[in-house]
């Protein structure tokens, strides 16, 4: 039970996008997943909740977080199954190989090749997943943060394409806990059961202005995606700050120009 707080090479198909509003309608490849995840989950992490009441219950959502260690995915999939919803997480195209890729693809999760022409289908599957109801999930940092302090660094601009070409709730949550498990600054691991993991879900970013103004004609330019999703990220660091109890220093850390040996293969953006 979670704890809420009051304070490679060549083309991936890209999935099918479901309407898993229930958890009972789970595909094997999900409740495989579930039987895996959850427990591990359980005994690294011990979860709590801040503003649980803004995860919606139903509809399209765009959960936009930071990225502060290779472990952050199995919390956020607890974050998203413990308020009844399936995560569809958008993650790096190398992943989805063999047996395991099949299994990912079955569940809907949605591979990302970056540098290349497909990456905007990427994008496009996850648009399509989002007009389907589902839970996106996205890192726009796209690796775990070189921050030092591990404040979010410079992220990619995928997010704002996103939320301002769907009409999902684009909810910023930060997390702050993985990283005391597994160190990426320096590689390694610090097992201990139950460490705690915190996660505070933001006030939903309200969008509808520009919204309103792409679908009258605005084009998606360099300046409106850059000045969205720093705007998306910005609520993040807010929540990280209250999360932390410190204030959030100027954004400072870039994003690497190309992924780095040991880049956790599971995040994306």
């Amino acid at each position: 039970m979670t704890e809420e707080q009051s304070a490679g090479r060549g083309t991936v198909a890209q999935p099918r996008p479901r309407v898993l509003h229930e958890r009972g309608r789970l595909p094997w490849s999900l409740r495989l997943a579930v039987v895996v995840i959850y427990p591990v989950a359980s005994l690294l992490f011990r979860l709590r909740y801040r503003h649980g009441e803004r995860f919606p219950r139903t509809g399209p959502v765009l959960l936009v977080a930071n990225h502060v260690s290779v472990l952050d995915p199995l919390a956020c999939a607890r974050l998203v199954y413990d308020h009844g919803r399936i995560p569809h997480f958008l993650a790096k195209q190398a992943v989805f190989r063999g047996l395991a890729g099949r299994i990912l693809l079955d569940a809907g999760q949605i591979p990302v090749a970056r540098g290349s022409s497909e990456a905007r289908g990427s994008l496009s599957a996850a648009a399509a997943d989002l007009e389907a109801g589902n839970v996106v999930v996205i890192y726009p940092e796209g690796s775990v943060t070189r921050d030092p302090d591990w404040w979010p660094m410079e992220a990619r601009t995928g997010v704002a394409r996103l939320a301002l070409t769907t009409d999902a709730v684009v909810l910023p949550v930060a997390q702050w806990g993985p990283q005391r498990v597994h160190d990426y600054h320096d590689k390694k691991l610090h097992l201990r059961l139950r460490t705690p993991v915190d996660h505070a879900i933001g006030e939903p970013v309200d969008l509808s202005a520009l919204r309103a103004e792409v679908r009258a004609g605005r084009a998606l330019t360099p300046d409106l995606l850059r000045s969205t999703t720093d705007l998306i990220m910005g609520r993040v660091r807010e929540e990280l700050a209250a999360l932390r109890g410190e204030p959030a220093p100027p954004p400072s850390a870039r994003r690497p120009g190309r992924s780095l040996p040991g880049d956790p293969p599971g995040s994306a953006a």
